[in-house]
């Protein structure tokens, strides 16, 4: 198992070793022991899946508050997703910017996104399934999000990014300008 780290401070793939043969392959997904020395103590809580129909959804961007903040380790188990992480850490040097990575079930990649960062996706191909492992329980009190296409963000979403796939909450998001500031980085410092 490997960690990459981004520009970002924070964010991880996660990248397993497959043993293959004729039969197929067998991967270790996670060890806790590994993900406690990469990233620090985390407990899971709750596993949350996602099937989505057409390539081209986009979904987020979303993440919760205190006293329910998640974070959340991204998994794609059938097909591919441009998966995407937004530091929503105020006082963070890199606040309001976004790392972006492909997942694919056939890689069996993953993204870990800590605390005080937004999540989104757009699914590259149809029938994709996304499958969250997250730190808090859901706590629709504590859901908020951010405008899929603040230009303040300016995520490049790939050119199969379809609007119209997008929830009517996703649609009602604020702008990251207009957003509180609900993680300072000094709270959630990921190093």
């Amino acid at each position: 198992m490997k960690f990459r780290a981004f520009d970002l401070e924070g964010p991880l793939e996660i990248l397993p070793r497959k043993i293959e043969d004729e039969r197929g392959y067998f991967c270790e997904t996670f060890r806790q022991s590994i993900f406690v020395e990469k990233v620090g103590p985390v407990a899971f809580v709750q596993d949350n899946e996602s099937f989505n129909i057409a390539a081209g959804t986009i979904r987020g961007i979303h993440f919760q508050i205190d006293p329910s903040a998640q974070g959340k380790l991204i998994h794609c188990t059938a097909g591919r997703i441009l998966d995407i992480a937004v530091d929503l850490r105020s006082g963070s040097s890199t606040y309001g910017q976004w790392i972006g990575t492909e997942l694919t079930a056939a890689l069996g990649n993953q993204l870990w996104i800590p605390v005080g960062f937004g999540h989104a996706y757009c699914t590259l191909e149809p029938n994709s399934i996304v499958s969250y492992r997250v730190t808090a329980y859901y706590d629709a009190a504590a859901d908020k999000g951010v405008a899929w296409d603040d230009p303040d963000i300016a995520i490049d979403w790939p050119a199969i990014a379809d609007p119209s796939t997008l929830s009517r909450k996703d649609l009602q998001q604020p702008s990251l300008a207009d957003l509180p500031s609900y993680f300072s980085k000094a709270a959630y410092s990921c190093g």
